[in-house]
């Protein structure tokens, strides 16, 4: 009974704290496709040169760049030291978002680190757990729903902190970007940052909503596993 009753709160949270933010994945997508927009940054320079000046104003030429095009997701490596930039290059989307990576390399290293070891140990955890639990080695425990509540906000604000910081900070580096190597008029290069703010202002809520969704999904997904094992 008291599996059910997490998954059911857990459940209405969700949906409560969805419709409180206006969790709507397609408005993003709406911004972020300004064909006009794309159509005049795709003269702009290439990605990894784009990367490579960013990093230079940001004080770091330590980083290795490379290009991933078969990939759709940017991200900063740690463990690694490097930044893969995804297939954007025909998105006006894509100075903010080199931006992003270029910030996540510059930041509190103890802050990367936690973030990297930390993830890959909870994902670990919470794999070994439900998989002990479906073949009966452990038994259901409210504990361990305890246990995967503390890691999960740990986990978020972890994580959160890094986003948000980079998230909120790529706008100006991407504008100063722009004013400063003098790629577009300045009417352009305020339509562009205009457009920055209304990603940000979206995208912000529902980046936050995804990292706190996600860690919760977690517990729901054991409470369903602790229930049917307890049924059979």
């Amino acid at each position: 009974m008291e599996y059910l009753i997490i998954l059911v709160v857990s459940i209405a949270v969700l949906l409560l704290l969805a419709y409180v933010i206006g969790f709507n994945l397609k408005i993003v997508k709406e911004i972020a496709e300004n064909e006009e927009l794309n159509e005049i940054t795709n003269g702009f320079p290439e990605n990894i040169d784009i990367a490579k000046s960013i990093l230079n104003k940001l004080g770091n030429n330590s980083v290795e760049i490379e290009e991933n095009k078969e990939s759709k997701t940017s991200l900063y490596i740690v463990a690694t030291n490097k930044i893969s930039i995804a297939n954007i290059r025909n998105s006006y989307t894509r100075i903010q978002t080199i931006a992003h990576e270029c910030l996540h390399s510059v930041q509190d290293k103890k802050l990367l680190w936690s973030n990297f070891i930390f993830s890959n140990i909870y994902m670990i955890y919470v794999l070994m757990l439900i998989i002990l639990t479906i073949f009966k080695i452990l038994k259901p425990s409210m504990i361990q729903v305890a246990v995967l509540f503390l890691f999960g906000m740990m986990h978020y604000f972890i994580r959160s902190t890094l986003e948000m910081d980079a998230m909120i900070k790529a706008k100006y580096v991407a504008k100063e970007y722009l004013q400063e190597n003098k790629i577009c008029e300045n009417d352009v290069c305020d339509r562009i940052v205009e457009e920055y703010d209304k990603l940000n202002n979206a995208g912000i809520k529902i980046v936050n909503y995804d990292i706190f969704a996600r860690n919760i999904v977690k517990v729901i997904v054991y409470c369903i596993v602790c229930g049917v094992c307890m049924m059979l």
